[in-house]
C-alpha cells in the first residue's frame, strides 16, 4: 500500500501509481518487466551516507551504477551506499520501494541519465509500484539538482 503522505503528493501533482503484487517491482529488472519499460526508463532512489554526515539521494537511471568518485565530486566528501537498515530510518522506505516523494533532511540529485527518457518511473514508497512521470517533472517536484555521477 503506498504510504498515505506519498499518495498526497501524487494526487497534488496529478501523478498516479501503477501498482502490483507485493515484491514485484524492487528491483529496476523486475520493474520493467511489470512496467512494459525499458530498464533505463526506471528511476533508482539511492541512499548514500556522507563522510560529513549528511545523506544524499540520487535519482538515475535503471541500467546505471553510481560512480563513488563522481558523487565524491559532487557532494564534497566520501560516500557510501546506505544499508537497509539507516535508508528506512532516513527515509521512511524500505529498499526496494525507495522512493524521492516525500523525503525530507536529504539532497536530492537527479542524474541526466535519466534525461535520455519521456517517461521515466520512480516507486512510490513501495516495492510493488512504479510513478510514470517526465524527468523534468519529477526533477521539479521532488526539488532535485540535476547532476552526471553515472558510468
Amino acid at each position: 500500500m503506498i504510504p498515505e503522505h506519498v499518495r498526497k503528493i501524487l494526487d497534488e501533482c496529478g501523478l498516479a501509481a501503477r501498482e502490483f503484487d507485493a515484491g514485484t517491482t524492487a528491483t529496476a529488472e523486475t520493474a520493467a518487466r511489470m512496467l512494459g519499460v525499458q530498464v533505463g526508463q526506471i528511476a533508482k532512489s539511492l541512499l548514500f551516507a556522507g563522510k560529513d554526515g549528511k545523506y544524499y539521494m540520487v535519482l538515475c537511471a535503471g541500467d546505471k551504477r553510481v560512480s563513488s568518485s563522481l558523487i565524491k565530486k559532487l557532494v564534497g566528501c566520501k560516500v557510501s551506499m546506505a544499508d537497509a537498515e539507516t535508508t528506512e530510518t532516513v527515509t521512511g522506505f524500505r529498499p526496494g520501494g525507495v522512493c524521492p516523494f516525500g523525503v525530507t533532511n536529504v539532497a536530492v540529485y537527479i542524474d541526466r541519465s535519466l534525461s535520455a527518457w519521456d517517461t521515466v518511473y520512480p516507486a512510490a514508497g513501495t516495492d510493488s509500484s512504479g510513478v510514470p512521470v517526465a524527468y523534468e517533472r519529477l526533477r521539479a517536484i521532488v526539488g532535485a539538482t540535476e547532476c552526471s555521477v553515472t558510468d
